[in-house]
């Protein structure tokens, strides 16, 4: 058990769906590859050894580098490391860092089984190239429980050729042989290459089979808290973020965009913008989103400040006719008729929830309320996109470089291959940066001027153009009989993120349950789960943590409720209801470290216990209320089981940057809609949480031989629902819609 403890510190930090992993053990024999694979795999070349192969961890993947495979040419496919004869050993990260640790969390699983020092390995960003590296969008906290496996393989393989190749040169058993800090070592004489020196030589060998993974035991690396790769880059200021790329020649453009997604642009007035000094060019343009467009105006100019100068001066008039302007309040008025007057379209069905219901002589039926949410990324949108006759190059904190090139390629007539992605670090994303909206804007407007242009967006662009999380509400209705749960039926009303890309409109959302621990529902005899369709012209996309995020608040609050109509204590009745070993020692875990079983008058604790990307995350968090009689968060626990893990210290940000984030989503912040037009523009009205906000927050990380499971988002969805099951248990007052003041309970 890793107990990560730092009281009053906030963490630091995104979804779309997730890869399928591989299930099996980590310490068993990993799977076979051909030479042939390997080979073109490789990228051999004379001048440094590039080594990298792909194990598909789903048939999408495995017909992808089949059909790799065929092209007689012999395509290069995936390269993570690359030792040069000088001995550097270059590490190339396939995913987007974002915050979340992957620039750190990749390398630091190949340098474990190739046996290298971190702190002298180079770490690159890879190109947008999912014939090389797979699946490249970073979502769904996806990057690890995805990949290491893979990555692991990639690091013995790689070694296990390097100790062979100097086994040759010296002519001893191979078993004579170790690696250790970029060397080859033969025990007996404690002779020594490093690898650089056997490179030439172990690009000639055969790829070895069923390599051995190391056992948990013998990692020097992966398990332990070290120093991220990237911290001093971004504190020195070389870290290279999207607003920081330049190129040559490269121009500056700001957007005025209609703020309501199928409005039009009927006429512009651009007379005072082309005065402003450094301004080139003015005309109506329009992005990509989803199945739609968003039309708007852009200004180019020599310099951010002289296009946003420009942009000020613009006078637009938009055609905003053949779609409904729709404001908050009606909206959740529409949600909650939904609910009352349609059963909507099931997703899950066992038993006959609805007979039990209409039966029982006391049944609960309740409501809960989500808000929409906007992203509030630290960094503002942001492309740079160089269009140039059939090529199309990209650079950009940009989380799905595949999507990128598959959505912007369709557009504008290119080849795939001709759409080239280049990432940089990214502040934050939470599902924001893998869309493809900015960079098909950018590219088309590097197209209309002939040179390459970086797109910037401002903080009110940012916040008015969405997309957003949708906001959801919930009817709930249970009963219960002699202390367990007899019927449960959940109904949520909300916008499908699913629809806006085309998908099916007759089949329930399939996140209903996301966030919902599966061993509940497999105990429940009776048990319904439906999603009540609903439509806006708002666009919406995936947040932090995605429906769990909303999900989990009305689900483990509900799960509260039934407990409190059982009589029974709420840790008590959820280990009832989840049959499993492993959850139950979880629970334990989270009862111990919060001082559950000896918590006093006065004080409110709230539990909440969900599951996302394969982790399952149990929260306790204290509340009181001072001498002035208002309410205070005194102190959040976390327990996390998310199976075999690489860096406890990453763990411990996420978790913590992830109940920052619901803390400020549940008590702070929402976008509201006034006329269909976003109220909150700035940071003025859509007010994040500040350090003086934060109550101590332990982490604790279970230990088992469990798979990976995600670590980016899980922490977030238990938050609400844990705090406002606290209050309850202090004050009675149950709180069913979010946000709400803290100072006002």
């Amino acid at each position: 058990m890793l107990n990560l403890k730092k009281p009053g510190r906030p963490g630091s930090t995104q979804a779309p769906t997730p890869l399928n992993g591989n299930k099996s053990n980590i310490n068993m024999d990993t799977q076979p590859v051909s030479r042939r694979h390997f080979l073109k795999a490789s990228g051999l070349t004379g001048l440094a050894l590039s080594l990298g192969f792909y194990i598909p961890s789903n048939a999408e993947e495995a017909e992808m580098i089949k059909a790799a495979e065929a092209d007689s040419f012999g395509i290069e496919m995936n390269a993570w490391v690359h030792i040069e004869p000088s001995g550097q050993v270059t590490i190339f990260s396939h995913r987007a860092e974002m915050g979340q640790g992957v620039y750190q969390s990749i390398p630091q699983m190949v340098a474990e089984e190739l046996e290298v020092d971190l702190d002298k390995v180079n770490i690159v960003f890879a190109k947008g190239d999912s014939k090389k590296y797979g699946n490249q969008v970073t979502g769904g906290s996806s990057t690890v429980r995805g990949s290491y496996k893979n990555l692991l393989t990639l690091g013995a393989t790689t070694r296990q050729m390097l100790i062979q190749a100097a086994a040759t040169k010296w002519n001893v058993p191979i078993a004579d042989c170790y690696a250790e800090s970029g060397q080859v070592i033969h025990r007996p004489s404690n002779k020594r290459f490093h690898y650089g020196e056997l490179v030439a030589d172990a690009m000639k060998l055969e790829t070895p089979k069923n390599v051995v993974l190391k056992k948990r035991s013998d990692y020097k690396l992966v398990g332990k808290p070290l120093l991220r790769q990237d911290t001093k880059l971004k504190t020195n200021g070389t870290a290279t973020f999207g607003l920081d790329k330049e190129i040559p020649g490269m121009l500056y453009a700001a957007v005025e965009r209609n703020p309501r997604l199928r409005g039009k642009v009927k006429s512009f007035d651009d007379t005072a913008t082309r005065k402003v000094p450094g301004v080139k060019h003015v005309f109506k343009t329009k992005m990509l989103v989803f199945n739609t467009y968003r039309e708007g105006v852009a200004v180019v100019a020599t310099s951010t400040w002289a296009a946003l100068q420009g942009k000020k001066a613009l006078k637009v008039e938009w055609d905003d006719s053949g779609f409904e302007h729709l404001n908050t309040d009606e909206i959740f008025k529409r949600q909650q008729q939904a609910l009352r007057t349609q059963e909507g379209l099931s997703f899950k069905q066992q038993g006959d929830a609805s007979a039990v219901l209409a039966q029982a002589p006391k049944k609960l039926d309740v409501v809960y309320e989500t808000p929409y949410q906007y992203h509030a990324c630290m960094e503002p949108l942001n492309c740079i996109a160089h269009y140039q006759d059939d090529k199309l190059e990209i650079w950009g904190p940009i989380q799905a470089p595949e999507w990128v090139q598959d959505a912007i390629s369709k557009e504008m007539g290119l080849d795939r291959e001709k759409v080239i992605v280049h990432m940089t670090f990214l502040g934050g994303g939470f599902g924001r940066k893998a869309f493809m909206d900015y960079p098909h804007e950018a590219a088309v407007i590097s197209k209309e001027i002939k040179a390459p242009v970086q797109v910037v967006w401002t903080r009110e662009d940012d916040a008015t153009n969405g997309p957003y999380r949708p906001g959801i509400t919930y009817r709930c209705e249970g009963v219960v009989d002699k202390g367990k749960i007899s019927a449960f039926k959940l109904r949520m009303a909300g916008q499908n993120n699913d629809h806006w890309r085309g998908g099916p409109k007759d089949k329930a959302n399939r996140s209903t349950s996301e966030g919902f621990l599966k061993p509940y529902a497999d105990g429940i005899k009776n048990l319904s789960i439906a999603d009540v369709p609903f439509e806006t012209p708002i666009p919406t996309m995936w947040w932090r943590s995605v429906y769990a995020s909303t999900n989990g608040f009305a689900y483990e609050s509900f799960i509260d409720e039934l407990a409190h109509e059982a009589r029974q204590d709420p840790m008590a009745f959820r280990r009832e209801h989840l049959p499993d070993e492993r959850l139950h020692r979880q629970l334990d875990k989270l009862a111990e470290v919060s001082g559950w079983k000896t918590r006093k008058p006065g004080e409110g604790y709230g539990m909440a216990i969900t599951e996302c990307f394969s982790s399952t995350v149990g929260q306790v968090v204290k509340v009181s209320k001072g001498t002035d009689g208002k309410l205070k968060i005194d102190h959040v626990w976390a327990v996390m089981d998310c199976g075999w893990y690489v860096n406890p210290d990453t763990i411990k940000a996420q978790v913590e940057g992830s109940i920052v984030m619901a803390l400020g989503a549940a008590t702070q912040h929402q976008v509201t809609f006034k006329d269909g037009v976003p109220v909150d523009k700035n940071f003025y009205s859509y007010q994040l949480p500040r350090i003086t906000d934060i109550p101590p927050i332990d982490v604790y990380v279970m230990d088992n031989d469990e798979p990976a499971g995600g670590v980016g988002e899980p922490g977030l969805p238990a938050f609400a629902p844990a705090l406002t099951n606290a209050i309850f248990d202090l004050t009675g007052k149950r709180i069913r819609k979010l946000p709400f003041n803290l100072a006002l309970v």
